[in-house]
């Protein structure tokens, strides 16, 4: 039998008891971000959650550990792989997975790197003076050119597209225009509560446009109330106020005089004089 480390055990123990201790775990890949950037990224998790990373064979032994306690959460070693480290926290998945995004930051190309997404440059002015730049710029595609003594970008141009690799002149000249194309960041893989595992797709909502989306549902639902007559404290005034000016309408209509009434008939009275006056004239 091979012999397992005393360290080991420590720190699978050390990792189980954090488990243990928070009520959302994550996954985490923390592969390729610099030193500087990953403290600062901790620095921005610290009032909400704690960051832990450990070798992936230790990480789920440790879930091994947990899951004798806290049944499901095993479930999270599928997504284990890469530089894996665990955030956890005891705040809800949704706030935890909108904070990693916001920690994510935007760096230069080194070239080599797959493009994420279309790199673009817009049409427009430059901070360049006049001189090499312009055929630098236009040597890696880009459509500079000089006008009114200063070098300017005529038109908007894709030079990478999505998918494709990022060459080492494009990387350069696209640092040259402060046009930053790689994203670092934590890649959220999963996300443990209360037995259930999200995924990255499901935490990524909008918090702007789920109120909206609540606030419409609601409105549609009030209106909806008041339109079958559904009394309930929130409708029964908009009920009340709504069956008062039926009521007033349809007196009106049928020319019955009370005190409700009788202004508008009046008004209704003169309006039809003068109709029938302008015919007449």
């Amino acid at each position: 039998m091979a012999h397992v480390a005393e360290w080991k055990h420590g720190e699978v123990k050390e990792i189980t008891d954090i488990l243990l201790s928070n009520k959302v775990i994550a996954i985490v890949d923390v592969g390729g971000i610099p030193a500087a950037q990953m403290q600062q990224m901790r620095k921005n998790l610290r009032s909400v959650a704690t960051i832990r990373s450990a070798k992936n064979t230790l990480i789920i032994k440790a879930f091994d550990e947990a899951e004798k306690k806290v049944k499901g959460i095993s479930g999270l070693k599928d997504s284990v792989g890469g530089q894996t480290a665990i955030i956890v926290t005891n705040a809800n998945p949704f706030k935890l997975f909108a904070q990693i995004k916001a920690t994510r930051t935007m760096a230069p190309a080194r070239g080599g790197e797959t493009a994420a997404h279309d790199i673009m440059v817009k049409a427009g002015d430059t901070p360049f003076k006049p001189g090499p730049i312009v055929g630098e710029l236009q040597k890696v595609g880009v459509p500079a050119a000089i006008q009114e003594g200063k070098v300017v970008i005529k038109s908007d141009k894709l030079l990478v597209p999505q998918g494709q690799k990022i060459p080492a002149e494009v990387a350069q000249a696209l640092t040259r225009l402060e046009i930053y194309p790689i994203e670092i960041g934590m890649s959220l893989h999963a996300v443990f509560e209360d037995g259930n595992i999200f995924k990255p797709e499901i935490l990524d909502v909008s918090v702007d446009e789920f109120v909206e989306r609540m606030r419409q549902a609601s409105s549609n639902a009030f209106n909806l109330a008041i339109e079958v007559g559904w009394t309930n404290q929130l409708t029964i005034k908009p009920l009340v106020l709504k069956a008062y000016f039926d009521a007033l309408a349809l007196a009106t209509e049928r020319g019955i005089v009370n005190k409700e009434t009788v202004k508008n008939l009046l008004l209704k009275a003169h309006a039809n004089m003068l109709a029938l006056k302008k015919i007449s004239s």
